[in-house]
């Protein structure tokens, strides 16, 4: 099989070069890159950017080298008042200053009194009354289990100005517009929108490769007429997406993969933006599936290409619509969830449209899953325990991608760290590491953290549970929330405690205590926050597989899932360079002729493990 790719020596000229695949007898068939994909936004030879950032006026700003998310932010508030001292003027008495700090006031005949202090209440200028308001009423929370596993993974950001407890009316009760009259949204409250926009600002700092990618090719509209339907986590980063695919040409309609992952502020941003959005933090079930209907089930729009986060929609789309599928043109999955489901689909014969699998790139695990995980699972951490992490013994279940960027941030930062492991090759990788293989019965009882990373089923059991000791800390980083066994804790002998949000006490009738970290879903996601530069490569990944997937000639793709060729992961490398002034060496003709390469990639054949 061949494709043709374009060069990424000139954006201009764009010769036709053959890559013929190595190992055609590969289990996997690999997607071809088109020109349409890659033509235009091609980066020079070097991983230079020949475009200059844009004015720090105009947005989407793109940050240069050694800018920074504050180069580019202007303070919204007013100055701050200072507050001064108020001296009374009186003849009759000398003013002089108390022991204490305060006033004193000195009378003729010497007797010393401490004068009226005076309190003045500093009012910031953009001060908002959603900030002085407190929930007074405890929002309900749902212990059913979501049909769907993506759904019921956490993937909410600590930093939120709301949560779900804030107004016990339902979205779906309220009727609400944007200034442009639109009612075609359903959020928690429009009124946030500005709150919403601010973080958009912010995390577009940190997505530089979509922010090029949108300034290089909304001249062309590579997805004009596209009618894109998603269901993603609705972050910062996802709106950044959502609206680099807006500038690109494409008409969104946008819900929710997770029941507690939005942003509400987010979300009022972009349907104030005009984006047809239905989500808000802390959805039921039924919500969470009349969300989706919403996108799907609208008269005069017919969506012909699907972003998916964990088989959701698509799923959706399958059971209620099947008949959409006549003018859907492929399906972009990135979650593993949603990947297994596609394979399944496919097995069966009854996938009816090509998909492209996200999840599977290299961008997407290397990235994604390692060096997000080395930094995030320190924050999710100190953010809901305020723990130090020194001397500390931590049982790290699973050595995959996910395992060894945890496993990397806790030996850094002083603590003794096991790992349980039951691939081979995965667990030699840990001992060459420097960490002891072993049983997590083995250590069970003398541990302080558990951490699972597997993405299995029950790798923690209430055996396990029982044996911990007093003040353990459990918590999971894997895809889905079954690697702990909590459904086993909500027994009427054990006392759960809410001790701060997604942090629970769980009590033994002998007074012994757990730490539960996020009721046993993503730690990241749930208790802190995800790095928007890892995002940005996932989020650039996802584009570019529906700007390929969109603009294929009839034919190219199959009834059947395709993974992304080694082209396309080191286009989106490229594409973030440049942020950290990086320059790419360039191959001489002589070399390339020696190593059998093309000088401008793919540099490695499919079959690589980096």
């Amino acid at each position: 099989m061949s494709v043709q790719v374009v060069s990424a020596a000139a954006a201009a000229k764009v010769p036709e070069v053959e890559l013929k695949d190595l190992s055609p007898s590969e289990a996997e068939p690999q997607v071809g890159l088109s020109t349409a994909a890659v033509g235009a936004m091609a980066p020079p030879a070097g991983g230079g950017d020949p475009e200059a950032p844009a004015p720090a006026a105009e947005r989407p700003p793109v940050p240069g080298p050694g800018s920074g998310p504050a180069a580019a932010l202007s303070p919204a508030a007013g100055k701050v008042p200072q507050a001064s001292a108020m001296k009374r003027s009186d003849p009759h008495h000398q003013h002089q200053r108390h022991r204490d700090g305060g006033e004193a006031l000195v009378s003729p005949d010497g007797t010393v009194t401490e004068a009226p202090r005076t309190v003045k209440k500093i009012q910031f200028a953009d001060q908002k009354q959603e900030f002085n308001k407190r929930p007074t009423k405890i929002g309900r929370r749902s212990l059913s289990r979501s049909i769907s596993q993506s759904s019921t993974d956490s993937y909410s950001s600590a930093a939120s100005y709301t949560d779900s407890s804030d107004d016990e009316t339902s979205p779906r009760d309220k009727q609400q517009k944007n200034s442009k009259g639109s009612s075609d949204f359903c959020v928690k409250n429009i009124k946030q929108a500005e709150f919403g926009r601010r973080e958009i600002e912010i995390a577009e700092q940190e997505m530089p490769a979509l922010m090029a990618l949108r300034k290089r090719a909304q001249g062309e509209k590579p997805l004009a007429g596209a009618k894109i339907v998603g269901c993603t986590h609705i972050t910062a980063q996802t709106a950044v997406l959502m609206e680099t695919l807006g500038a690109l040409g494409a008409q969104c309609r946008w819900a929710a993969c997770n029941i507690y992952s939005t942003l509400n502020e987010v979300a009022a941003a972009l349907a104030e933006s005009g984006f047809p959005v239905f989500a808000w933090k802390g959805e039921s079930e039924d919500d969470f599936w009349w969300c989706i209907d919403r996108c799907v089930n609208v008269e005069g729009w017919q969506p012909n290409m699907i972003l998916d986060d964990g088989g959701d929609l698509t799923h959706w789309i399958y059971k209620k619509y099947p008949n959409m599928f006549k003018k859907i043109k492929g399906i972009v999955e990135e979650s593993v969830t949603g990947v297994h489901r596609l394979y399944q689909l496919s097995k069966a014969g009854k996938l009816c449209v090509p998909a492209m699998n996200v999840n599977d790139s290299v961008t997407k695990q290397k990235f994604d899953n390692l060096y997000c995980c080395r930094e995030s699972i320190l924050d999710g951490l100190k953010r809901t325990t305020d723990m130090m992490f020194g001397g500390k013994q931590v049982v790290v279940c699973g050595y995959g991608e996910v395992g060894k960027g945890c496993c990397a941030a806790l030996k850094a930062m002083g603590s003794i760290v096991y790992v349980t492991e039951i691939d081979p090759i995965c667990a030699l990788q840990a001992c060459m590491d420097g960490f002891r293989l072993v049983k997590l019965n083995e250590v069970i009882r003398q541990v302080d953290i558990v951490i699972t990373c597997t993405g299995n089923k029950n790798v923690v059991t209430r055996e396990h549970l029982d044996r911990m000791k007093n003040g353990c800390i459990v918590c999971n980083m894997g895809h889905s929330n079954t690697e702990i066994d909590v459904a086993s804790l909500r027994t009427p002998e054990l006392t759960w405690e809410r001790v701060r949000s997604q942090v629970d006490h769980v009590i033994w009738p002998d007074g012994k205590r757990i730490v539960l970290l996020a009721e046993g879903r993503l730690l990241n996601l749930s208790c802190s926050t995800v790095p928007t530069f890892v995002l940005s490569i996932t989020a650039t990944t996802q584009a570019l597989a529906l700007i390929e997937l969109y603009n294929a000639p009839e034919g190219r793709y199959k009834q059947d899932v395709y993974l992304l060729p080694k082209k396309m992961d080191e286009y989106v490398a490229s594409l973030h360079l440049p942020t950290f002034d990086a320059h790419l060496t360039e191959l001489t003709d002589e070399q390339a002729k020696y190593l059998g390469l093309n000088k401008n990639g793919p540099f490695k054949p499919n079959y690589y493990r980096y």
